[in-house]
């Protein structure tokens, strides 16, 4: 499962972090990124296998402004 985060829109509220703390967590600006062993270089995109996906589409369902993408 691939997961990108639009940085740019994101508003740093950490519920993605909260639910899936795992895969996520807030950067020193204050925006979610995609913890280093999930990266593919870019603290925006990342990958997970399916042991994560519950907790990712969780959190991905659950951004009040909409910028946790699946693929």
């Amino acid at each position: 499962m691939r997961i990108t985060i639009d940085r740019e829109n994101c508003i740093g509220c950490g519920l993605c972090e909260a639910i899936c703390p795992d895969v996520f967590e807030l950067a020193d600006d204050g925006k979610s990124s995609i913890k280093e062993p999930y990266r593919l270089g870019d603290p925006s995109e990342g990958e997970v296998d399916e042991s994560l996906e519950d907790c990712v589409r969780d959190a991905s369902e659950s951004c009040p402004v909409s910028v946790i993408s699946i693929t």
